[in-house]
């Protein structure tokens, strides 16, 4: 089946397809033209770098916190955190059942901000 036929993915594949891919902390699990839907696992420390599209995390399991420059905010299972494009951010703690859905969209750069 290719991305495009693709309906469903289900938490519990993506931890296999993710475990599958050790020492990776992440998969991209689906792709569709500037859409890209991951599931992020880090063990320990977060070590991302800011990335070219903005970002959605859906927090599938596990609570922490995230820093997104300055701004630092507690998450739980299903809380949605956004992200614009080249922002520095990072999961700081969280406990040791954490995944998250990465969905990144748009162009290269970012949006623009509706005002």
């Amino acid at each position: 089946m290719n991305d495009s036929e693709r309906i469903r993915i289900s938490l519990a594949d993506a931890r296999d397809r993710l475990r599958d891919a050790a020492p990776k902390a992440f998969i991209e699990l689906f792709k569709y033209g500037d859409c890209s839907v991951e599931l992020y696992a880090p063990k320990g420390t977060d070590p991302q770098q800011p990335h070219p599209q903005d970002e959605l995390y859906i927090i599938a399991s596990g609570s922490g916190t995230f820093r997104r420059n300055a701004h630092v905010v507690s998450f739980v299972p299903g809380d949605v955190l956004f992200v614009p494009a080249r922002l520095p951010h990072r999961f700081e703690t969280f406990t040791e059942d954490f995944a998250t859905w990465v969905v990144f969209f748009g162009p290269t750069g970012g949006s623009k901000p509706q005002s």
